[in-house]
């Protein structure tokens, strides 16, 4: 007979009394950011060597794109397992099974000798990365309370922004140092080092223990959801070897299988069991469905708009990649510096501040493609910077705000499954924006003569049509979040305590 399930409140209020800040804590923090920074450089930084590493390994292009794409197809499908295992078995251990496994994967791709055993290297790689991502929102919920968890979760929007947008400058880099025939095996090499260094630091500074319910494994929710999301994930991946041709019968299996899955989960849950995602966090968690679809839509223009700008930059005006990293670098600086302020600011602003933050995305990146189609190319690289500047500012103000709220009512039991959940959807934007972009770009030049600025004009077109639609659920979050507000203050004047829903704190039964 099945069981009632288990209530799975929000964080418990004797917990939360007995609270004591750990000492080590923002030194703990830096450790795994640092760490987090290296596993989303990764997704990036290789594109730029794909050229010498094809012409070294003398691999097709088809066969060298997997270098890219089976990092971060393993990634993605890690993100929600390693998160539940996180919370059960402890984050400090799936942490260090995951730098582990990434510094010894990243050894093996600098030193591998063919093109098969670099990909399987990055392949195994992308399963440490994606061990690692999820514990560090995890250990954020865990280590830190009120304020000091939204100016933590500020630095990790503000790795997000930085770990993706400056993977081309980060390996022009390396490549113009080691120059030479293998010079692109530093882009490998590099993380082992760093990862050594991070390894012994984290044994010393992550707490200790799990914080979830231990249980069994949800094996089946596992197995369908790793299914259902490579089904969905793998065409895009491979959209540039015509993946979205040969593979589009994968769209609609793979949307069976994930409907199969939330069943099975449903199941769990109604069965007492500990489930790989309570489906909970998105019916009945306050701000969590809604944050999640808006970080879907923002990283679908968000992720995609580097490609536009790379093959803009080096293809149609024959940059370097380190000179084509360079011209976008005012985003990143911009939004590394506005995440910061953003984690200081959430408290107070709320949502607000990610509706500033897209109104500003979308005015830099509509700025930006008009800056592209009236200056000469000669001037592009130059005249564009202010309108990156201005888009970079207004994603730091999306990125960390959006993580502080879509996490804030999560328990902090549940934390890592949360926040693998929610990183599997800015993957799931950002496959989606990586595949799109790049192909309506060769598709406007094709129908255009080769004119390189309306291509890009094109692409960052799509990229604030998505910073749009992320715009219209921010509003509708941010209405539902000053009702709640006028309704408390309402409550507090009548001398009534607040209802359980207005603070967070329903239970879920």
């Amino acid at each position: 007979m099945p069981t009632q399930p288990a209530a799975l409140d929000q964080e418990d209020p004797a917990a939360a009394k007995g609270y004591r800040p750990d000492p080590r804590r923002w030194r703990a923090l830096w450790v795994t950011l640092v760490v987090g920074f290296m596993a989303l450089l990764d997704v990036s930084i290789v594109a730029v060597a794909l050229p010498s590493l094809q012409r070294d390994l003398g691999a097709s292009p088809a066969t060298v794109q997997w270098v890219v794409s089976g990092y971060a197809l393993t990634f993605a499908l890690m993100l929600v397992p390693a998160g539940r295992l996180g919370d059960a078995l402890g984050r400090r251990r799936m942490f260090l099974v995951g730098l582990s496994l990434f510094v010894a994967c990243s050894a093996a791709a600098g030193a591998a000798p063919s093109v098969e055993l670099l990909i399987a290297a990055r392949v195994a790689q992308g399963l440490g990365a994606g061990c690692l991502s999820p514990q560090n929102s995890g250990l954020i919920q865990q280590l830190f309370r009120g304020g000091e968890r939204g100016r933590a979760f500020g630095l990790f929007g503000a790795t997000i922004g930085i770990g993706t947008a400056v993977g081309p400058i980060v390996g022009g880099v390396i490549l113009s140092l080691a120059d030479g025939p293998d010079g692109w095996r530093w882009i490998f090499y590099v993380n082992v080092p760093i990862g050594v260094v991070a390894f012994v630091l984290a044994w010393r500074l992550l707490p200790r223990g799990g914080t979830g319910a231990r249980g069994g494994i949800d094996l089946g929710g596992v197995a369908l959801l790793g299914a259902g999301a490579l089904a969905v994930l793998l065409p895009l991946v491979q959209a540039e070897s015509g993946g979205l041709v040969r593979l589009w019968w994968l769209f609609p299996l793979g949307a069976l299988v994930l409907a199969g899955f939330v069943g099975w989960e449903r199941r769990v849950v109604r069965r007492g069991g500990v489930p790989v995602f309570d489906p909970r966090l998105v019916t009945e968690t306050r701000g969590y469905a809604i944050g999640a679809a808006l970080a879907t839509l923002y990283f679908i223009g968000f992720s995609g708009i580097w490609l536009v700008l790379a093959l803009f930059f080096q293809t149609g005006l024959g940059y370097t990649p380190l000179q084509s990293g360079v011209a976008v670098t005012p985003f990143a600086l911009g939004s590394a510096c506005a995440a910061v302020v953003a984690g200081r600011m959430v408290q107070r602003f709320g949502r607000a501040l990610t509706v500033s933050g897209l109104a500003a995305v979308m005015t830099g990146l509509g700025a930006a493609a008009v800056v592209l189609l009236v200056v000469p190319t000669g001037l592009a690289g130059i005249a564009i910077a202010p309108a990156l500047l201005v888009g970079g500012i207004g994603a730091g103000f999306v990125l960390s705000p959006n993580v502080t709220l879509t996490l804030r009512d999560v328990p902090v039991r549940m934390a890592g499954a949360a926040g693998g959940g929610l990183q599997t959807a800015q993957r799931f934007g950002g496959a989606v924006g990586t595949a799109a972009l790049p192909g309506l770009f060769y598709v406007v030049l094709a129908g255009t003569d080769q004119d390189f600025p309306t291509a890009a004009a094109a692409g960052l077109a799509v990229a604030v049509t998505g910073a749009g639609a992320a715009l219209v659920l921010a509003v509708v979050d941010l209405r539902r979040e000053r009702r709640d507000r006028r309704e408390r203050r309402a409550a507090d004047r009548d001398g009534t305590a607040g209802s359980d829903h207005l603070h967070g704190s329903h239970a879920w039964s």
